[in-house]
């Protein structure tokens, strides 16, 4: 086998659950992580981080990209490799924005590309084991809006086209949330009216996005996660409650912290209280994940 000296990968950030559609809808978003991978010589693991989680981040063999390249390179049966990464992080971590599922389809991408595989449905599988759940990791690997879901260990995701009127906003705050820390707060059972209430509001979501935005504030009421979460972050549902009783599309993007709404034409109303928060402006990212060489020469493995 010959393998690649080095790659770039570029990977979207991610807002997921939108509202409804709790760990099965996600959305690609305009900000991106860079990385640089290149093989080191047998045993060595370096790892520089730019930007987001400098300094905070592992930079050795648990490092997240590396964990994924690794996993991804035994997939492919190669084994033994070193390792060298530059990251370039621009994706926020702990907001809602799928850094951690970023980072994974970067590592997995990288790993499939050194070993000369396909960038095929893999990416996904494999990136989704190291998240638990496949909407965001769907979302960096496709672009577009996904709907993930899983059958027994197999994870699955369909790409849709988003509608060209879609312009998220997100209001990204300074503090964080985990996401094993929110997840904790959800409750094992929910009521069957709000089970039935979630399936009907999902699928409208579903129609919304790509077909008639006008239906977006309806189509991303929730019962299953928000409410259950309020007491991680009221100030962030502080801001959903007052931008929806605007008419506004809002909700909080993944585990949040952050809320990602989508007001017609980009416009809020001049009563909105975003103190604490930082807006973004975002496009919707449409190709997902990219791979390109770099480095000299192919090195014999």
């Amino acid at each position: 086998m010959r393998i690649g000296s080095g790659v770039r990968v570029t990977v979207p950030a991610s807002t997921a659950n939108l509202g409804s559609g709790f760990d099965s809808l996600g959305l690609a978003l305009g900000l991106y992580d860079e990385v640089e991978v290149r093989v080191a010589p047998v045993g060595e693991i370096r790892v520089r981080v730019e930007g987001q989680g400098a300094g905070r981040v592992p930079t050795d063999e648990r490092h997240l990209v590396v964990r994924a390249v690794l996993s991804a390179l035994s997939s492919c049966g190669v084994t033994g490799l070193g390792l060298d990464l530059v990251c370039r992080n621009r994706i926020p971590h702990a907001r809602g924005l799928g850094s951690s599922a970023a980072a994974a389809v970067a590592g997995v991408a990288a790993g499939f590309a050194l070993a000369d595989r396909e960038l095929d449905d893999g990416v996904l599988q494999l990136a989704a084991e190291f998240e638990g759940h496949a909407d965001n990791a769907a979302a960096s690997v496709y672009g577009g809006i996904v709907i993930a879901w899983q059958d027994g260990k197999d994870y699955q995701a369909i790409r849709l086209e988003p509608h060209e009127e879609l312009a998220p906003l997100v209001f990204v705050p300074d503090t964080e949330s985990e996401t094993k820390t929110t997840r904790g707060l959800l409750p094992e059972q929910v009521p069957l009216s709000d089970a039935a209430f979630a399936a009907g509001r999902s699928a409208l979501a579903v129609y919304a996005l790509t077909t008639d935005p006008w239906l977006l504030l309806p189509g991303t009421a929730d019962r299953l996660h928000q409410e259950y979460r309020r007491p991680a972050f009221p100030a962030t549902m502080a801001l959903v409650d007052s931008l929806r009783g605007a008419g506004i599309p809002a909700m909080v993007s993944g585990a949040g912290p952050t809320v990602i709404a989508f007001p017609r034409g980009g416009h809020l109303p001049d009563e909105a209280d975003l103190s604490g928060f930082t807006p973004m402006a975002l496009p919707i990212d449409q190709g997902g994940v990219v791979v390109e060489p770099i480095g000299g020469s192919d090195e014999p493995v």
